[in-house]
């Protein structure tokens, strides 16, 4: 009698296991398709989020400084403070790891979008040059 209870709890078990696995394999599905559909609809969006997890409004927001206007920052200020916050948040120090990592990937997500905008500067002013075929 006690191995029909024990049997009965691990089916029921499994069958709620099952379907909780399924549902959110559904749900992950549904937010990657979205997720390219956003992406397919906007150049900008594969973009927003870059390689480091944060767009260039919270990259500004952690680092307390003014965006890029047209590509061109003030470098020297974003590493002043990069460099003061990354220093008070030494976990050496009694600081805090997560947010020094936080503040290491601003600083590079600002760089990355200047870097982009100073190629694609660069790419505008290259002339093109044909070859005769």
């Amino acid at each position: 009698m006690a191995h029909r209870i024990i049997t009965q709890a691990v089916v029921v078990g499994a069958r709620v296991f099952g379907r909780a696995f399924t549902e959110a394999y559904r749900q992950a599905s549904a937010g990657s398709k979205y997720a390219q559909s956003a992406a397919g609809n906007s150049s900008s969006a594969a973009n927003n989020y870059a390689s480091s997890g944060l767009t260039l409004d919270e990259a500004c927001k952690i680092l307390n400084v003014k965006p890029p206007q047209a590509g061109k920052t003030n470098m020297e200020d974003t590493i002043e403070r990069f460099k003061r916050l990354f220093d008070v948040n030494d976990p050496t120090k009694g600081g805090s790891f997560y947010l020094q990592s936080k503040i290491l990937r601003a600083r590079e997500r600002i760089e990355l979008e200047v870097r982009r905008a100073e190629e694609e500067a660069d790419a505008r002013r290259m002339p093109k040059i044909y070859r005769d075929s």
